[in-house]
């Protein structure tokens, strides 16, 4: 799940898409909903990266990456061209695996290592210079904050946490999740529980982008835009 959209967990998708989305009652996990959701389209996101990882870490020199919610690929690949090693994490094994043949056609298999995680549960192990979540957003049971957390422990001295995700519905649309959190950038910095003085925070803000009703109206949503560095 990347690629200018949300997801496991889920990614920013089209109006009429949400309206054709399988109903996660029918599912018993995150991982059943999301593998039958994968596998219903034969490419769901754009291929790209999401804009906001592109601009905030298009300057940053490349070491070790970790991709929460990786989806398609999108953000891994673009990571692993510009010569990140990146470990990319997803509930889903049928976009990990879609994925993979993606990489694989582009001649990064050895630089990213596809990893399947319910991150409510299990966590990968190691230390990044770079730690994004791009909408990592589910309509199931997902503990987010708690694994921001893991994120932030998961950032290497000097590395930079990067995260972007929704503060609020489309005002066209008239029934939310009511149990999924759509935190402001300043409720996703104090979740962290940041130690003082190991962090800088670089960007706390929310923006808008659009998001046309269904029925074509124009409209707008609006994310949130949190990037941290940890002391060297």
């Amino acid at each position: 799940m990347t690629s200018d959209s949300p997801r496991p967990h889920a990614r920013h998708e089209s109006a009429e898409r949400q309206q054709q989305l399988p109903d996660p009652a029918d599912f018993d996990t995150d991982a059943e909903y999301w593998d039958a959701r994968y596998a219903a389209e034969e490419r769901i996101w754009s291929g790209n990266a999401n804009v906001v990882l592109v601009r905030e870490a298009g300057d940053l020199t490349p070491g070790r990456a970790l991709d929460l919610g990786s989806g398609e690929g999108g953000d891994a690949i673009w990571l692993a061209h510009r010569g990140w090693r990146v470990t990319a994490v997803d509930i889903s094994q049928v976009a990990l695996d879609r994925a993979a043949a993606l990489a694989a056609e582009r001649g990064l298999t050895d630089r990213i290592d596809w990893q399947r995680h319910d991150l409510g549960s299990t966590f990968p192990e190691g230390s990044y210079d770079l730690v994004s979540s791009q909408f990592l957003h589910s309509y199931g049971d997902l503990p987010r904050a708690a694994i921001l957390r893991r994120a932030a422990d998961a950032v290497a001295p000097g590395g930079v946490l990067l995260i972007e995700g929704h503060a609020g519905w489309p005002a066209w649309m008239e029934e939310p999740h009511p149990d999924v959190e759509l935190p402001t950038a300043r409720e996703v910095v104090e979740s962290l529980r940041l130690v003082p003085g190991e962090w800088e925070v670089l960007i706390s803000t929310e923006h808008e982008r659009g998001q046309d009703a269904p029925d074509g109206t124009p409209s707008v949503r609006t994310d949130s835009t949190v990037k941290l560095r940890r002391a060297a």
